[in-house]
């Protein structure tokens, strides 16, 4: 951004940017696309745009090196010169700025993981795969054990439509092509025709996403949410998914392709996009429907073209691979269904069976997909075993490279995505299912709000005659306060279909969210096992249960230390009761992306949980920007799914649960001290009078729901007088927007201070994950916090007892972190978190900067007057680029 700026700018920019000690070829990258977007300023923007924004972005690098308040003060009157139209401007200028050293990260992190696979240098796998972690397993538990652990691994991700995802499509498209470019660009030479035109490309690119409006215009359906997540799975996740099963089963032995795979395949996606109707009006029973079918049509278009590309490549001459008598009958069998279609191939394929059948199977698929024929299968199985009858053909005629290759992905794929992609879930607010229930029972006409929830139940069943089973049938019910909450889900269904109807399968899914509800699950889930529906259900799955622990309203409810302790303990008890019990147990973990809602690095926080609670399983919910930062591309979607897969590995092994179960019962002293304290601490804040009013105005958590992020509310009512109606995204949002990260942090400073005993929590940090893993996410957390900036929220608020309540905690959570952690500062463990965030924050300060001029503007507005509509887009432009300068939302 700084080619045509003045000499002192660009030696203060280059030095700052220097000093990050970034790899060469992202420094390179970085340049590079900083000075296409300083040219796209120059000639798009308006007259004097580039030199603005390179004046502010000098003044804000000096106040984050310079602690002298005047550096601060100066770019602080940079932005105050600024009319509302070129501040708008300079927000869209460094939104853009942030989003292509994003796309810099993003792609190093790709060249270092291309890197690292080139390498082949037969070294021995790290713990962080799933090839190094099944070693490790073998060596601890015997290698048929770890056998065996390895073939009931499972991992779930559960795709949500939370309103965190900032970006719109249009501008994800536009980076998206932008890193296609960007590789293009490393392939060629400097300074040759081909180099000239991929940079012009991206030139042209970079105009494009300067050119496109950041905010989206209106709210996305619920149908445009589903839309969105199925570019995940068509560009990413169907093709990337068997190529981890290929890459794991190569690496555990190596030569693979001409055998059997040793791999099952461990992952299964979930979505909630379409099916979560908590607090969303906007999602009815048609809308699940709908989603059911869009997935449905994704999938089968992805099985018949990979059926038909396979099946054209499958040359093969009876007189070199002959047919099984199984083949010849699938084909007779395929033919007699099919007569015109098998003509046709047969006079294309004369002596080639196993490209005839296949080409044949690719129709049925085609048939399926569209409803067009009784030739459409019944369900997946029917064609897992046609092309199993293909592959054990191949295999008899010793063509195993043919049956154990492309074939074995596609039924790798089959296996794992069915004919319905992502297993839909319906989640509902147990309330709601009291008030229908209620309603029924005491007869008469029927409600709107009754006959939706009803047709739900109908739906599902709909469903899973269509696609099978898998396709949909867990029901989550939210707020479970009471075996009763669960057992009136099995009631309405039967309702829904009548006397004698028959009610969709049904694993209902309790969903423990506050801290008292986690409390009270064990003694829920005890009594719930007792009722005739779950006791059936239990016998038919081989007595496998899952259940649900909210991250982010039990984070709300006491704090982000105190919940994380009640959830630890939660796990272990339910885990006990379930070990006890003879219950196959899968918790679920309903986590945000941020850090005050669960978030951080997924393999450190599975390697932390109790022991028994994991048990070679995981499932947790992946939103908003989480879902595009760890699946949006394939060599990272790759590597995530291997560490996880690793990680849930070894969650298991003696060793790790070892650590774990001594940590738990040495520290068992220090949690009660910190969970105390640290509770104690956090009601003294969020207890305080008045505090909701002064929460919304020192945080643009009013404006937060202006954005158009999602189709889902922001609140489940209307009123700002009391917490308990806000959504644990909003509440996460409008602190990170502030700067402060309050929902990430607060409490632990106090917590550690109770404990007072620095070498006794250095032993802690060293030997128990739990505490690990929540000071290191705290130090990312507070890495991103800015205290001046942060002042200067707080004073908008005009309580002085509660902004120096926060800057207290906030100085004594850093105090303690930086001590136990070591080091000279936050993140001094972690370098290249470290490098990222200081590359990053004086540029979200210039944003930070801007959205405080428009936010005090409007909290200064006289009461009753229309807010001004040019500030409030200068808010919300500026709140977007805060959230792709920080990476992450609610």
């Amino acid at each position: 951004m700084h080619e045509s700026s003045s000499p002192d700018i660009v030696d203060l920019v280059g030095r700052f940017e220097a000093g990050q000690e970034m790899p060469e070829r992202m420094r390179a990258d970085v340049r590079v696309l900083g000075v296409l977007l300083g040219r796209v300023l120059s000639e798009s923007g308006s007259p004097g745009l580039f030199d603005d924004v390179e004046r502010l972005r000098a003044a804000t690098i000096a106040a984050y090196t310079d602690p002298d308040p005047a550096a601060f003060a100066r770019a602080v009157s940079i932005v105050d010169t600024f009319s509302i139209a070129r501040a708008d401007e300079v927000a869209r200028a460094f939104t853009a700025y942030f989003h292509l050293v994003n796309l810099a990260e993003e792609h190093q992190r790709v060249r270092v993981l291309r890197e690292r696979d080139g390498e082949g240098d037969g070294a021995p796998e790290g713990t962080d795969t799933i090839a190094g972690a099944y070693a490790q397993l073998a060596t601890e538990i015997g290698p048929d054990a770890a056998a065996q652990r390895l073939a009931g691994l499972r991992f779930h991700p559960v795709f949500t439509a939370h309103p965190t995802e900032a970006r719109r499509r249009a501008v994800s498209s536009s980076i998206r092509r932008l890193s296609e470019m960007l590789d293009d660009y490393d392939e060629t030479r400097p300074g040759s025709a081909a180099h000239r035109q991929a940079e012009r490309r991206m030139l042209e690119e970079i105009d494009t996403l300067w050119r496109t409006a950041p905010l989206r215009a209106q709210k996305p359906s619920p149908v445009d949410e589903v839309r969105s997540i199925m570019a995940v799975f068509d560009e990413t996740l169907f093709t990337t998914v068997p190529r981890v099963y290929r890459r794991v089963d190569d690496a555990l032995a190596p030569a693979g392709g001409d055998r059997p795979p040793l791999v099952a395949p461990f992952v299964r996606v979930g979505t909630w996009v379409g099916g979560d109707r908590d607090g969303n009006p906007f999602v009815t029973a048609e809308t699940t429907r709908t989603a059911a079918g869009i997935a449905a049509e994704h999938v089968l278009l992805g099985l018949e073209h990979a059926a038909n590309r396979i099946g054209r490549g499958l040359t093969l001459d009876a007189s070199t691979t002959p047919p099984s008598a199984e083949l010849l009958a699938l084909w007779r069998e395929l033919a007699g269904a099919d007569p015109d279609a098998a003509a046709e191939i047969a006079n294309r394929s004369p002596n080639e069976p196993h490209r005839r059948v296949l080409l044949l199977i690719a129709r049925r698929i085609a048939a399926t997909r569209t409803e067009s024929s009784d030739r459409a299968y019944g369900d997946p199985d029917q064609l897992l075993a046609e092309l199993r009858v293909v592959q054990l053909s191949l295999a008899a005629a010793s063509a195993a490279r043919h049956a154990y290759g492309q074939l074995q992905e596609l039924i790798w794929q089959v296996e794992t995505y069915g004919f319905h992609l992502a297993e839909l879930e319906v989640r509902q607010h147990s309330a709601v299912h009291a008030k229908v229930l209620a309603e029924l029972d005491a007869g008469g006409e029927r409600s709107e709000l009754t006959e939706e929830v009803l047709a739900v139940f109908r739906v599902i069943a709909e469903v899973q005659a269509r696609f099978g089973p898998r396709a949909a049938g867990r029901y989550t019910v939210s707020f479970t306060r009471s075996a009763e909450d669960l057992v009136n889900v099995h009631r309405l269904a039967r309702y829904a279909v009548g006397p004698g109807g028959t009610p969709p399968v049904l694993d209902v899914v309790p969903l423990f969210e506050t801290f008292a509800d986690l409390q009270a699950a064990p003694g829920i889930l005890a009594e719930i096992v007792q009722s005739p529906p779950f006791a059936a259900r239990l016998a038919a799955t081989g007595r496998r249960l899952e259940v649900m622990l909210g991250y982010s309203d039990s984070s709300k409810d006491v704090g982000p230390v105190a919940a994380t302790l009640a959830l630890y303990e939660a796990q272990a008890l339910i885990a006990a009761w379930a070990d006890d019990n003879d219950i196959e147990l899968t918790l679920f973990h309903g986590r945000g992306g941020a850090l005050g809602r669960g978030g951080g690095p997924a393999n450190s926080a599975i390697l932390a949980q109790p022991p028994h609670s994991v048990d070679g399983r995981f499932k947790l919910t992946e939103q908003g920007e989480v879902i595009f930062a760890r699946y949006g591309d394939p060599a990272i979607a790759m590597r995530h799914i291997d560490q996880v897969g690793a990680a849930v590995l070894l969650a298991s092994a003696p060793s790790n649960e070892g650590r774990n179960r001594a940590a738990a019962q040495r520290f068992a002293e220090v949690a009660a001290t910190m969970e105390k304290a640290s509770k104690d601490r956090f009601f003294a804040l969020v207890a305080a009078p008045g505090f909701a009013p002064w929460f919304a105005t020192v945080t643009p958590m009013e404006e937060v729901g202006l954005l158009a992020l999602g189709s889902r509310p922001a609140r489940r009512g209307l009123s700002v007088s009391s917490l308990e109606d806000l959504r644990a995204i909003p509440w996460v949002f409008a602190w990170t927007q502030a700067r402060i990260n309050l929902a990430g942090w607060f409490g632990l400073g106090t917590a550690l201070d109770a404990v007072g005993d620095l070498p006794l929590l250095q032993d802690a940090y060293r030997e128990w994950p739990l505490l690990r893993t929540m000071i290191d996410n705290v130090a990312m957390s507070l890495a991103k916090t800015d205290e001046r900036i942060a002042r200067e929220y707080l004073a908008l608020g005009d309580r002085d007892e509660l902004a120096d309540l926060v800057l207290a905690e906030l100085a004594l959570t850093r105090s303690w972190v930086v001590r136990i952690a070591g080091g000279d500062g936050l993140l001094a463990n972690k370098p290249v978190l470290q490098r990222a965030v200081k590359l990053r924050s004086p540029y979200v300060d210039a944003l930070s900067l801007l959205q405080l001029r428009a936010l005090r503007a409007l909290r200064e507005a006289p009461t009753g007057v229309p807010a001004d509509p040019e500030l409030q887009r200068l808010l919300l432009l500026s709140v977007s680029g805060v959230a792709a300068g920080l990476q992450n939302t609610g």
